[in-house]
This record gives structure tokens, C-alpha cells and sequence, in this order.
């Protein structure tokens, strides 16, 4: 059954089929698709930074989570019953020359699993983006649909696992599976970024990982994962710095491990690191 997108009003199926016109779809029709990892790594070759969104937005790589994401976008959360839901791997989004990166661990099941776009449509999200608007890296405060002309400057955001894990617990054999579309991504990133915040742990410990795999001297004993932490790290494209932040999951933000003022001050460090200006978007 065909619903309403809450934004368009044009009618999807749920999970989308690529190229049938959901807002800021990257793939067509035609894309070419990942079935297993070794399709993955081929795939993932790219240098073409919209053609990698398109391809990871089909990836079929992994048949736990493909399996999760469309179970979950048939049966819908009651409180969504009435949307269609995307169903889809969620590719990196953001300005694509940017000079700070956002790095997660995955998109949620009922948020970016429903709204095709990274941290959009949860409440982690919505922690998230009122950040970013209020130090100046967004146009506006909230991200619930795509299609509704949030921008960011001279930020992106990156997933390690870009499909919605059952329990957001990916296994260390799908982490893997799905490397290499984070692994190319930062490394077209890492051409203009200077900064990355990763949230979380587990976003800190695939980041690192990635730096390493792309020729990144990672200090031994490798640096611990921790709130406001920074480490800069040297790559074959120039240093970098790397900080942590706690996830702005209902858990941290709930019981007060994580504050607004808390989170605003990592991405405000991180806009300085990035040389980016202190004055907010209009």
C-alpha cells in the first residue's frame, strides 16, 4: 500500500524503490547495487561523491539488517502508521566540501530508517540539529523530513553502519561489511575537513579505525574515547583533529550526561578548529 509523503503528499511504497522521486533520493533506477562485501568494496570505488550516496542507498550487503530495516518500515511505529517509510541504507549528508565531519555509529528505525536522511525524525536528531543551528552551521533548527530545505555549512554527517541495526547494536562482521563506504567517504572528506566530532564511542572507535586503514598514524597507545576529549592526528592529506562527544541519545540527555551547553561547546570548538566563521547562517 502506496502512502503520503508528510512533506510532498506524492504516494510511496514502503521501503522506497530508488529514482521514484522521494525527496533527496540520490539513486536512480539504474543504481548499481552491493549484495555482498566484496560487491561493497568494488562499489565503493568511486570518486564521484553523489554517485557513493547513490550506490550505499541501495546497498543489500548485509541480509540481517536488510532484513530489520524493511521489517520495520512494513510494520511502522503506530505513531507513523500513516507515513511511508524509506526502508533504505542512509547515505552521508551534508555540505560535500565540508571542514568539520559528524561521524555516528547508525540511523535509528524510526527516524532516519523512516526519513531517508541521517539523524532526522528522532529525538537524537532533534538534539542534534537545534546544536547546530544555534553555533551557526545550519539554516534552521529542526530536521524531521528531508525535502524541507535544511542545509548545513561546512559540516557533514557519516554513519559507520549505514543501515538501522535491531537493538542499534551492528554486529562486528556488518561494522565491517559496511567499512568501505565509510572508509571512502571520509576519505573524499578529509580533502577540506580539519575537524571530526564523533558521537559516541562506537562512531570514535570506527573513526579512528578508518583514519588508519586511509594511512592516518593513529598514537600508540591508541587515544581513549571520551566527552570534549581532542586528538590530533596526523594524515597523508594533513592533521586533523578528532574529538569526542557524547551520543545525544534520550539516555545521555535524559539523565543529564549530555547538556545543551555541553554539546553546543564541542561544535563550537570544532567550528574554530575548522577556521569556520563565528557568525550564525541568516
Amino acid at each position: 500500500m502506496k502512502l503520503p509523503h508528510p512533506l510532498t503528499g506524492q504516494l510511496f511504497e514502503s521501503p522506497v524503490p530508488p529514482g521514484t522521486g522521494w525527496p533527496e533520493d540520490p539513486a536512480v533506477r539504474r543504481t548499481p547495487m552491493a549484495h555482498d562485501p566484496a560487491e561493497v568494496v568494488q562499489l565503493a570505488a568511486t570518486d564521484d561523491l553523489r554517485e557513493l550516496e547513490a550506490r550505499v542507498s541501495v546497498c543489500r550487503a548485509c541480509p540481517r539488517l536488510v532484513e530489520w530495516r524493511e521489517d520495520v518500515a512494513v510494520g511502522k511505529r503506530k505513531s507513523f502508521a500513516d507515513q511511508p517509510y524509506w526502508g533504505r541504507p542512509i547515505p552521508g549528508w551534508g555540505d560535500p566540501a565540508p571542514r568539520i565531519l559528524i561521524a555516528g555509529l547508525a540511523p535509528a528505525a524510526n527516524g532516519g530508517n523512516r526519513t531517508g536522511r541521517v539523524f532526522t525524525g528522532d529525538r537524537s536528531g532533534d538534539w542534534l540539529f537545534a546544536s547546530l543551528y544555534r553555533i551557526g552551521l545550519a539554516n534552521q533548527p529542526t530536521s524531521e523530513h528531508a525535502g524541507d530545505d535544511l542545509r548545513l555549512s561546512g559540516a557533514r554527517m557519516i554513519a559507520a553502519v549505514r543501515c538501522a541495526p535491531p537493538a542499534n547494536k551492528p554486529t562486528p562482521e556488518e561494522r565491517d561489511t559496511c567499512a568501505p563506504w565509510f572508509r571512502r567517504e571520509l576519505e573524499l572528506s578529509l580533502a577540506t575537513a580539519r575537524a571530526i566530532v564523533c558521537l559516541g564511542k562506537f562512531g570514535y572507535d570506527a573513526l579512528l579505525s578508518g583514519l588508519a586503514s586511509l594511512g592516518a598514524t593513529i598514537p600508540r597507545p591508541r587515544p581513549k574515547f571520551g566527552h570534549a576529549v581532542e586528538h590530533q592526528i596526523p594524515t597523508p592529506q594533513g592533521e586533523i583533529t578528532v574529538l569526542g562527544c557524547f551520543h545525544p541519545s534520550q539516555q545521555n540527555t535524559f539523565t543529564g550526561k549530555l547538556t545543551e551547553p555541553m554539546l553546543d561547546a564541542v561544535l563550537t570548538r570544532a567550528k574554530t578548529l575548522a577556521g569556520l566563521s563565528t557568525e550564525p547562517q541568516e
